[in-house]
């Protein structure tokens, strides 16, 4: 039995090709200004991994904000359930998930089977998303991938920086920048904001062990690390936390295959 799952996102894309419970291929692509060639894209590049045809595939489930308009899709089902269902994948044990992603946060409650039992989702603002790091990467002329190991490369007490609104955090990092603040410094409080803001969104839907982190963020040490200490436990992120809604999907396709 051979299913897909499309995850088409805000700033990311990603296929995933299960064979039977077995993750086949993944593909991880930057979202295009048409959703559905960019699902087509992270389509094709993952039967290439797998050495598969699209024909091979018997059945596709699309997620994410691009998923009504991925054309091969045979169903589309929301990302807050793929993502529970992923999570429970790499985790069977997981309680409550973070999907930390390009536009949004999502704090996810599930019970013994990966089923939703609830959710939050933060608000329009991008503040507290992959977006916002983007933004502030650009502002500070340094590669995204360096947030987080340099935002830990500084002792003592970060700088505030506002976690509800990028204009007015973009505000204030050029004003430290003017200041003469060290940029590790800047990003210690940057990912500091980013943590506090999801910290809140993760208690307002109850916290409960196994705690599991997906999305892009998820590969910030510094957010991450973070986040931990102001929650008081240990975060469990998949070994490729950005195909977690991607291989969900796969695993409705699957399902409803079987069905």
């Amino acid at each position: 039995m051979i299913t897909c799952g499309i995850d088409v996102g805000s700033l990311s894309a990603e296929a995933a090709i299960l064979v039977d419970d077995k993750i086949e291929a993944y593909s991880l692509i930057r979202t295009g200004p048409d959703s559905a060639e960019t699902a087509l894209s992270a389509l094709r590049a993952a039967l290439e991994k797998a050495g598969m045809l699209q024909q091979d595939i018997e059945f596709t489930v699309a997620t994410g904000y691009g998923r009504v308009i991925v054309p091969f899709a045979d169903r589309n089902i929301t990302e807050i359930s793929c993502h529970a269902k992923g999570a429970h994948f790499f985790r069977p044990s997981v309680r409550t998930i973070l999907d930390m992603g390009g536009q949004d946060c999502k704090a996810i409650r599930c019970d013994r089977k990966g089923k939703v039992t609830g959710f939050i989702m933060n608000d329009k603002c991008a503040a507290g998303t992959g977006r916002a790091l983007e933004v502030m990467a650009a502002l500070l002329q340094i590669r995204l991938e360096e947030i987080g190991a340099r935002s830990l490369d500084f002792d003592g007490d970060p700088v505030k920086i506002s976690s509800t609104c990028v204009i007015f955090a973009k505000s204030e990092v050029l004003s430290l920048m003017r200041e003469g603040v060290p940029i590790n410094e800047i990003l210690a409080g940057l990912c500091d904001s980013v943590a506090e803001r999801v910290k809140a969104l993760v208690q307002r839907v109850g916290i409960e062990d196994d705690f599991v982190i997906s999305g892009g963020i998820s590969k910030n040490s510094g957010v991450v690390k973070r986040l931990e200490q102001k929650l008081k436990v240990c975060a469990h992120i998949p070994e490729e936390p950005q195909i977690v809604g991607a291989v969900g999907a796969a695993l409705f396709a699957r399902d409803l295959l079987h069905k």
